[in-house]
């Protein structure tokens, strides 16, 4: 019998592997072990496997730790904080797994298998090309190490695999699934001849050393949930719940990999300059419904606190979701124009830098023009890398402006005579912000937009949409760039002027 997932606080998971870039997938599962342990006062678990040694990646680790604390998903026991199930990393739990190993052995429910690679490769050739159901031909099951020395295809470095029973139980009740079966597996190993055990038995040891009570994980291992539940009873342990989520899909509808979408991986977000509760959000609305208001609306934008006070397995759909990158960017637009101001510019600060507008410790006029900038761009932006280009005139020495090529191609004929028309008109108004109320000559938005209007859409009789395109290239270089006159207000009298007559005397 499973665990009653009431009866005791939940002990759930997640079990990542460091053999490159954080996947996407471990933080969407992650997500749902923590709401629901939160949920019901339980504790979530980060628990590194790595008994793959071969394909370990240098650094990968701490990108596990990293990319799931940027996004808010703090796990109460792990590698890097203990706990009382310690050690959290598989290959410091070695000793661990081979008393369970010899407890197989001695029952007869486990063997050694001394067949070569060379041997297990022309086995499955062979079974491929005779179209016979792959899987291990237990040539050595029964057989001493002496007697199997005198067979073909010997190595003295041998494995230890399951031994699988016809009568094996395919089935479990799945918390998402609802009953459910796996194929029939063959005689798997579960010790490798390093002495390292396989994910299979690895991670049912560890699940129950650790008093796991559910198993959150994509329906691609379904399969291997009866080599699971087999090695729980053969153990004589009892098989916590299992939740198999459906997967994240790319547009053609396969399974997000990291070899061919950039968005598989978890950093990919924050270098995009995603903020991570516009990921949790998104992340919950994938094969999870929105929100349903007391007169039955659906809200979509919901915080991780909300998703999980109404948290339950039955919500969660048995199809896959695909990607919707639009929507991500959405949520992310509407996450940033909620931001307060000064939060907003902090979350600025990395790609600013990144993008050589902003040294890493700004002085205090920089952050204070900053903050002046961050009203004019942040209802412009869906992403925060998108903020460079919008900043970077502000810093620019006016001399050093450059006029982009788009920028400079859509100028008329007559944009000398608009910046002509600007410079004259903006002369006489002070260099002051906030002068002597009534004398007309304060450098604010409001009276340099008056006065170029004046000048320019009165005086030279041209369109309003068309009248300060020339001006918008002189100020910034771009064809697009934030409002014009406020923009013209923070950069001050001087540098406006000098950027006005620099294009003017160029064109």
């Amino acid at each position: 019998m499973s665990a009653d997932p009431t009866s005791t606080p939940p002990r759930l998971r997640v079990a990542p592997s460091p053999t490159g870039d954080v996947h996407v997938g471990t933080a969407y599962m992650s997500m749902f072990d923590l709401a629901f342990a939160r949920k019901h006062g339980g504790a979530f678990v980060l628990r590194i496997e790595d008994t793959d040694q071969k394909r370990l990646v240098k650094g990968a680790e701490q990108g596990i730790y990293d990319g799931l604390s940027w996004l808010g998903l703090h796990w109460d026991e792990g590698p890097d904080i203990g706990g009382p199930y310690a050690p959290y990393r598989q290959s410091e739990r070695l000793g661990t797994y081979r008393p369970y190993v010899e407890q197989l052995l001695k029952q007869g429910d486990a063997y050694y298998c001394w067949c070569s690679a060379e041997r297990l490769a022309e086995m499955r050739e062979r079974q491929q090309k005779t179209k016979q159901p792959t899987g291990y031909d237990r040539l050595c099951y029964g057989k001493t190490k002496e007697e199997r020395a005198e067979l073909p295809g010997f190595t003295d470095q041998p494995v230890v695999r399951l031994f699988v029973p016809d009568d094996v139980d395919l089935f479990w009740d799945d918390l998402i699934m609802g009953r459910s079966s796996g194929p029939r597996p063959d005689d798997q190993v579960i010790l490798k001849a390093d002495g390292f055990p396989t994910y299979h038995l690895a991670v049912v040891v560890d699940d129950h050393e650790m008093a796991i009570t559910h198993v959150v994980r994509g329906q691609e291992w379904m399969s291997s949930t009866p080599k699971h539940t087999l090695l729980y009873r053969k153990l004589g342990l009892t098989p916590p719940l299992y939740a198999h989520m459906p997967l994240l899909l790319e547009k053609s509808k396969s399974k997000i990999s990291k070899r061919k979408n950039p968005w598989a991986r978890l950093s990919w977000f924050k270098e995009q300059g995603y903020l991570p509760e516009a990921v949790m959000n998104f992340l919950a609305l994938q094969c999870y419904p929105p929100i349903i208001e007391a007169d039955g609306s659906e809200r979509e934008v919901f915080t991780f606190a909300e998703f999980t006070d109404g948290f339950e397995w039955s919500k969660v759909k048995r199809s896959g979701a695909i990607f919707n990158l639009e929507k991500l960017n959405w949520l992310n637009g509407h996450y940033i124009r909620e931001l307060e101001v000064g939060d907003f510019c902090t979350r600025l600060l990395p790609y600013l830098h990144a993008d050589g507008v902003l040294p890493v410790h700004p002085s205090l006029p920089e952050l204070g023009r900053l903050q002046e900038i961050a009203p004019l761009i942040q209802t412009r932006m869906e992403l925060l890398s998108e903020a460079a280009p919008l900043v970077r005139p502000f810093y620019t020495p006016d001399d050093a402006l450059p006029i982009a090529d788009d920028a400079r191609a859509q100028l008329k004929d007559g944009a000398k005579d608009v910046l002509a028309a600007a410079i004259s008109a903006l002369e006489p108004i002070s260099g002051a912000i906030g002068g002597p109320l009534g004398d007309g000559r304060e450098w604010t938005a409001e009276r340099i937009e008056s006065a170029l209007r004046e000048a320019i859409v009165d005086g030279l009789g041209i369109k309003p949409r068309l009248a300060f395109g020339p001006l918008r290239t002189a100020i910034s270089g771009q064809r697009v760039s934030p409002p014009l006159f406020e923009s013209m207000e923070i950069l001050g009298k001087a540098s406006t002027m000098r950027r006005l007559q620099r294009l003017h005397d160029d064109l």
